[in-house]
């Protein structure tokens, strides 16, 4: 927020900003991490991000912090700041974790199934259909969280969606992570619409499974995690 005074006089004016600083750049390394640019252990040196972003280190440094809240960058006493690694209790944490909150969602979605949700999920199957076809690995990380995050945010249920949010940037770096194992990234575009499909179809209790069923997928990257390991 900014105070502009033409006259000691006069009344403040007001000029609002939208997002501070430390949110946009919060907002700006986030997609380096998402898209794979800083990966996994990829050191963030404060003064050289502040020079490429043209900000002051304070502000780095609190957009490192929001990070560090959301699970992407981790902080190391006298060592700097970090691109979190997901270890393979990390994995397994978060693929579990996912087939409870989504599976639910499922299929609260799916027992009160209304035209507009049906819309919203057919938008969000059509988005990673065409990132798909366009074959951008980043777009279709972005699509494959939003549709999962929609199903979410279609439950109607605020706490399942405040705890999905707690997490959702981890999650989504690690549908980042999944979406790098598939040879074929066509078949994302054919799990997906199965799962839409079982939500539209009403039936909760198939709904809840093939969203679980979906999720099974984290097994592999677990597996590839316990590899690495």
């Amino acid at each position: 927020m900014k105070h502009k005074v033409t006259d000691m006089n006069d009344k403040f004016v007001l000029e609002i900003v939208p997002r501070s600083l430390d949110d946009q750049a919060a907002d700006a390394l986030r997609m380096q991490i998402l898209s794979g640019h800083f990966p996994p252990g990829f050191r963030l040196i404060e003064t050289r991000l502040a020079e490429q972003l043209n900000l002051s280190r304070g502000t780095i440094r609190a957009a490192l912090h929001q990070l560090t809240h959301e699970g992407l960058v981790t902080q190391v006493l006298h060592k700097g700041w970090t691109v979190t690694t997901l270890t393979l209790h990390d994995t397994w944490e978060l693929y579990t974790l996912r087939n409870v909150l989504e599976g639910f969602a499922a299929r609260l979605v799916a027992e009160s199934i209304s035209p507009e949700q049906i819309t919203i999920l057919n938008q969000a199957l059509q988005h990673l259909s065409d990132a798909v076809v366009e074959g951008d690995l980043k777009q279709i990380t972005d699509a494959d969280f939003s549709l999962h995050k929609a199903i979410v945010q279609c439950s109607g249920h605020q706490r399942l969606q405040d705890q999905y949010k707690l997490i959702e940037q981890q999650i989504h770096l690690y549908i980042a992570y999944c979406d790098t194992l598939f040879p074929d990234l066509t078949v994302l575009t054919v799990e997906h619409e199965q799962l839409v499909a079982a939500i539209c179809s009403g039936d909760g209790s198939l709904a809840e499974q093939t969203a679980r069923n979906h999720n099974a997928d984290g097994k592999i990257f677990t597996r590839h995690a316990q590899t690495l390991e």
